[in-house]
């Protein structure tokens, strides 16, 4: 008996290495279900809405590498995956789309439930196909796989009920994708002109993005023989901050330290393997970029010099042209500079902060930073709780940090630690999780509990949407609707069957986070927190507020950093001394 289209799918899938299809069962999609639930070594993973398992597809590429899909029935099935796909695209992640489709004989007669998923989807995609044969399915799978593969983002295949449910045709099998690529070393006359503009310049700044993950030594090496300041986006955090003499802190809305000035007053900025967004907190000029997506250059602010290739090669290739530097002063002073905008952060919030009821959530983020294992993978609400991962998160190169940092869509971080703990068995996984995400996709509780996910709810709840007030008052107008009733949800987890905890008391929740870290299964931590901990002091003037996007107001709205401070007091210590 010849094998299905949705048979062959799945097998081809699972011959990929994919291991779990992230998805809501249903009508159209029904074929390809019933060839997974035939089909030994590939798992359907049941969520309760389709942008959730997205976000799921998501995560887990992001952690593994490797290919990972979601899938939707037709019409509302397929509009719900789209807030998932739009965060997986924009952080690069490879994931394959399985959007089954009304039967194809009635395409554009307005049948029920019809959509035009190859519009739908065209925005947050580099392929987008409809399958209108089999024969034509099993080629375009293969395709959408390679594209989602090889430009590191989604492929949607679009596959309508009818042909998944007939006879394959074609080849059974178009090739294994290819997952190894090459290391993209620079031309040499750039890499010759990116040498003399650092050999000419007196001070250099280099700030890292999330192209510098495998080039940490290499960065640190340049660093060290340019005596050069390293600054971050929050995408570079966890790829740079760690084992870092050089560092003075990440820019950006919610940046801290001496980033700001040092990327400003140095002679050459050089842009390393970052797309960062927010030009405010670019000098405009005398600037460098490396990155191996030619597309990115000067996307953001204006480029002198443009170097095409990996940050890791590139650098490698760059050092023995580079002349070693001994004078340390601008680097020192940067670093001198971004220790004393850390104490001043600090001193705000250190005051009876173990004892202040609400629970300040920068407290509750410093503890979960100290309890959370060494290679524990963070999933972070938008909101408030980035500004705590942020800054409280310390990262060793182990531990990795999961939000939307490109979509800023809310509601993520559950459905991400679904990917993540299904995907990472036997790693602890820890959602930081804001009321107001929590609250818009509650139904994945439900997915936790199903498949017993060993997920660790942090649930930082002040009962109000936290940035979208300090929008507001940035934007000098009052709130509104920003805030809620006050909703216990340590309670509907718990009717839920998971093991939760509200604390409202700080002298309790280290060991409620300790109980709940190290206890089997899933867990929620509810901890109350203070509704007007929004990221600014005690004290601060309108100028400053009035400055949210300049230097001044970002030392200002700077915030508590945790560990970060110990660090830098650290690297001053080890300053040479003449």
């Amino acid at each position: 008996m010849n094998r299905t289209v949705a048979e062959h799918l799945v097998t081809t899938l699972r011959e990929a290495g994919v291991r779990h299809i992230y998805g809501l069962v249903g009508d159209s999609l029904n074929p390809v279900v019933d060839a997974v639930r035939r089909t030994e070594g590939i798992e359907w993973v049941h969520v309760h809405n389709e942008e959730a398992a997205a976000f799921a597809a998501g995560a887990e590429s992001q952690l593994t590498g490797r290919l990972a899909v979601c899938a939707a029935s037709c019409g509302p099935g397929n509009t719900h995956l789209v807030q998932g796909l739009y965060d997986a695209h924009r952080n690069g992640a490879k994931v394959l789309a399985i959007a089954s489709h009304i039967p194809s004989r009635q395409i554009g007669t307005g049948y029920f439930q019809e959509t035009h998923p190859e519009q739908l989807f065209a925005e947050c995609s580099h392929y987008c196909e409809l399958a209108n044969s089999p024969e034509h399915a099993g080629r375009l799978l293969h395709i959408a796989m390679q594209h989602a593969i090889g430009r590191s983002g989604v492929a949607v295949l679009i596959l309508p009920g009818d042909i998944a449910g007939a006879a394959a045709a074609g080849p059974r099998s178009y090739g294994r994708p290819v997952y190894e690529r090459a290391a993209l070393v620079p031309p040499q006359a750039q890499l010759t002109a990116l040498a003399e503009a650092v050999n000419q310049a007196r001070t250099v700044t280099l700030f890292a993005g999330s192209g510098v993950r495998g080039a940490h030594d290499e960065v640190m090496r340049l660093a060290g023989q340019l005596q050069a300041p390293v600054g971050h986006a929050l995408g570079g955090k966890e790829w740079i901050q760690y084992d870092n003499p050089y560092d003075v802190g990440m820019s950006g809305l919610l940046g801290y330290g001496a980033c700001y000035e040092a990327t400003h007053e140095a002679d050459l900025l050089i842009l390393l393997g970052t797309d960062f967004p927010y030009d405010d907190f670019l000098p405009g000029g005398k600037t460098a970029q490396v990155d191996h997506d030619p597309v990115k250059f000067g996307h953001r602010t204006p480029v002198d010099l443009a170097v095409h290739g990996d940050v890791r090669e590139t650098i490698r290739a760059l050092l023995p042209l580079l002349e070693r530097r001994t004078d340390r002063r601008f680097l020192d002073r940067m670093l001198h500079r971004h220790t004393r905008a850390l104490e001043h952060a600090v001193a705000a919030y250190t005051h009876d902060i173990e004892r202040h009821t609400p629970v300040h959530p920068e407290y509750a983020a410093s503890l979960l930073d100290e309890l959370a294992a060494d290679d524990a993978v963070f999933t972070v609400d938008t909101g408030m709780c980035n500004v705590w991962a942020a800054r409280y998160l310390t990262p060793n190169g182990r531990r990795r940090v999961l939000g939307s940092w490109r979509h800023g869509t809310m509601a993520n971080a559950l459905p991400q630690a679904i990917g993540a703990a299904r995907s990472q068995p036997g790693r602890q996984v820890v959602s930081m999780s804001g009321d107001g995400g929590l609250a818009m996709l509650m139904g994945e509780l439900l997915t936790v509990r199903l498949h017993q996910l060993p997920v660790k709810i942090v649930l930082f709840n002040n009962a109000s949407l936290g940035m979208v007030k300090l929008e507001m008052l940035v934007d000098g107008i009052p709130d509104f609707e920003t805030d809620h009733l006050p909703v216990d949800f340590s309670a509907v987890a718990a009717a839920l069957g998971i093991a939760s905890v509200r604390v409202t008391d700080p002298a309790e929740l280290r060991g409620a986070l300790t109980r709940s870290l190290g206890a089997p299964g899933p867990a929620l931590v509810e901890v109350v927190t203070d509704p007007n901990a929004l990221s600014v002091p005690p004290k601060i003037t309108a100028a400053q507020l009035k400055g949210f996007a300049l230097a001044t107001g970002k030392i200002a709205l700077g915030g508590g950093v945790g560990r970060m401070l110990d660090l830098a007091r650290s690297n001053l210590r080890n300053i040479p001394r003449p």
